[in-house]
């Protein structure tokens, strides 16, 4: 079933993070809603600028948002206004304080979502989607990749009947947990209907814990390594002073059977020299 999983959601927690880190009991779906709300509003505002990702960020009443584009000086503008008028806009959507950051993609050829949308636009245009697969693969093979995958659906060339079709070079492992592959999807809107676009980059395995999780690992680490120091601290104590007490018991027991063994033994002599006594007085 891993052609039917989300690569990223797959690997969660082993080499992926999450695009929201916040946690709340009361304002769970609130919050959710705001995500799904700012991402929105941020794509829709920034359809120049190559905008790949969003993460949101929250820690009590303050919101910062990291925007991973292609382009940071179409979403900065000019002295940061437009990124100045972007945060203002989101407050007020939101009703409370924005921190933006921009992050700039160095290498926009191995983003898996830039890719989908750059095939999508290119068939938005009437250019043929197998043409503009091929083109968008070789761009991506020459920056590095290992492989890549893109695979479309829909009413490709206008037929009647919708089908899919798909195109591979390299490989693209789905199962291994520790392979690098990023994933995008969007979706074309032609004359004749929708069609969808989906993207594979493989870019190699990672080996051992990447930067973005070795902060968690290290916490969960950090805490496991306390709970067994104190574990093994509780279980010495009791174990010394259960051998301690169960040693001096049994020598205080070996010592009552010595003395008990040593006043049966006096008494026998003492009767033995009585009777001796008793027989001479009676000869």
């Amino acid at each position: 079933m891993g052609q039917k999983t989300h690569p990223r959601g797959l690997r969660l927690g082993i080499i992926e993070t999450w695009d929201s880190k916040w946690y709340s009991d009361r304002d769970y779906a609130k919050w959710l809603h705001e995500d799904f709300q700012i991402q929105r509003y941020i794509k829709e505002q920034l359809e120049r600028a190559g905008v790949s990702r969003i993460e949101v960020e929250r820690v009590a009443e303050k919101c910062t948002i990291y925007i991973h584009t292609a382009r940071p000086g179409i979403v900065i503008g000019r002295r940061g206004v437009d990124a100045e008028r972007l945060k203002a806009e989101l407050e007020k959507l939101i009703g409370r304080p924005v921190k933006i950051e921009v992050m700039e993609i160095k290498v926009p050829e191995l983003d898996a979502q830039l890719l989908a949308e750059a095939v999508a636009t290119q068939i938005e245009r009437r250019i043929s989607f197998k043409q503009a697969m091929r083109r968008k693969i070789a761009d991506a093979m020459q920056a590095g990749a290992q492989g890549v995958k893109i695979m479309v659906s829909g009413r490709l060339d206008g037929k009647e009947i919708a089908r899919s079709e798909s195109s591979l070079e390299g490989r693209v492992p789905l199962h291994t947990l520790r392979a690098n592959v990023d994933y995008g999807f969007t979706e074309a809107n032609t004359t004749y209907g929708k069609i969808g676009v989906k993207t594979w980059i493989f870019k190699g395995e990672i080996l051992g814990v990447p930067e973005a999780l070795s902060e968690e690992s290290s916490t969960r680490s950090r805490r496991q390594q306390s709970g067994r120091q104190s574990n093994t601290g509780s279980g010495r104590q009791s174990n010394t002073g259960s051998g301690r007490q169960s040693n001096t018991g049994d020598q205080r027991s070996g010592n009552r059977q010595r003395n008990n063994r040593t006043t049966t033994g006096r008494q026998r002599g003492r009767r033995r020299q009585q009777r001796q006594n008793d027989r001479r007085e009676d000869n």
